[in-house]
């Protein structure tokens, strides 16, 4: 099903990168997608092979992008939708979906109970779930954003790449994507550095990374204002920090007070409006900028992968209200001292 999904803006980020010493930076910026998340990718392929099934719905649990993107791509194609969601998600992306006409489900509990809820839905009454009985159609979709990153490079893949980790399926489907192109030679086979993110309300494969386990433990109440991270048992934890390790990488994770300062640091030095997930991957880019992790001249992507709007209700109570005055050039003259 067609929305006009991918090929989003490359962002060269020359206001933040010179903030952080970094002269190679950029942001793959897709809020731009049609419902305004990387969510549009892999609901693309999941919906499209759905009607290929002749399935009678679809569907999908989520933290509130994919809830929109299988919502949208469901009313493309003339599918009855099923979305289940925490109780706690943003009022914005449950508006979103379920403007598109879904039907919503939401759970009293967190986005694992809601998943497994979901699971045992679809398996009842044989519907196709995007990322439950269609993930290894889901997942292809994603991917599509590693080959965007290559060809907006010149044909070649970064130094290194930060990503947000909720499920860790986008780390991996990226990693795939550049594997798929250095096979085919279509970029050079050289090694890229992936980088976990996550927030510090639930960082499950974080945690693990730093003791060097091999299993994730999950959270089983996870609390952070990236909600659509919050997801504490990630299906895919055991194989991100294999590619983590292998890949000469790291995972970090980052406060709430840190996500509200980076998505307000990548607002005003690149205007770019990111949802916390993203400002959880800039808040660790920072970071680890500081440890001196990065040199200034290698090439870096930040996956920034859903819009500010649609978590407004999240980030609005963090934002100063601006000053009211009167309709005179002497009260705006009295209160902006400064543009003089």
């Amino acid at each position: 099903m067609d929305l006009g999904t991918g090929f989003t803006t490359l962002h060269s980020c020359g206001g933040l990168g010179a903030t952080l010493g970094l002269n190679k930076l950029y942001v793959k910026d897709d809020t731009v997608n049609p419902t305004n998340s990387f969510k549009d990718r892999p609901s693309a392929v999941a919906v499209s092979k759905a009607r290929e099934f002749g399935v009678k719905a679809v569907g999908c649990p989520s933290t509130g992008n994919l809830a929109a993107a299988v919502a949208a791509h469901a009313a493309k194609a003339g599918l009855p939708c099923y979305i289940f969601l925490p109780a706690d998600t943003e009022s914005s992306k449950v508006l979103q979906a379920s403007t598109f006409g879904a039907n919503i489900v939401a759970v009293n509990g967190t986005y694992d109970e809601t998943n497994r809820l979901a699971a045992q839905v679809a398996e009842e009454y044989n519907w196709a779930f995007a990322n439950i009985n269609l993930r290894p159609y889901y997942v292809e979709g994603s991917k599509t954003l590693a080959y965007e990153v290559c060809e907006q490079l010149g044909w070649e893949a970064p130094d290194s790449i930060i990503v947000p980790l909720g499920s860790g399926a986008l780390l991996l489907a990226i990693k795939r994507g550049f594997e798929q192109f250095q096979r085919l030679g279509l970029i050079e086979d050289k090694p890229t550095r992936f980088i976990g993110a996550q927030a510090a309300g639930c960082a499950p494969i974080v945690e693990a990374f730093k003791a060097g386990d091999d299993d994730v433990t999950p959270i089983e109440h996870p609390d952070t204002i990236a909600k659509s991270l919050a997801i504490g048992d990630p299906g895919d934890g055991y194989y991100v920090l294999r590619a983590l390790r292998d890949s000469g990488g790291v995972a970090e994770s980052a406060t709430d007070q840190e996500i509200l300062d980076a998505i307000r640091l990548l607002a005003s030095t690149e205007g770019i409006f990111s949802e916390p997930a993203g400002g959880v991957t800039i808040a660790v880019l920072k970071k680890l900028q500081r440890q001196g992790f990065f040199s200034p001249d290698e090439t870096i992507v930040c996956c920034v992968t859903g819009s500010g709007f649609k978590a407004i209700d999240t980030i609005q109570g963090e934002i100063p209200a601006p000053d009211v005055i009167e309709p005179t050039l002497k009260a705006f003259s009295s209160n902006f001292k400064e543009v003089k």
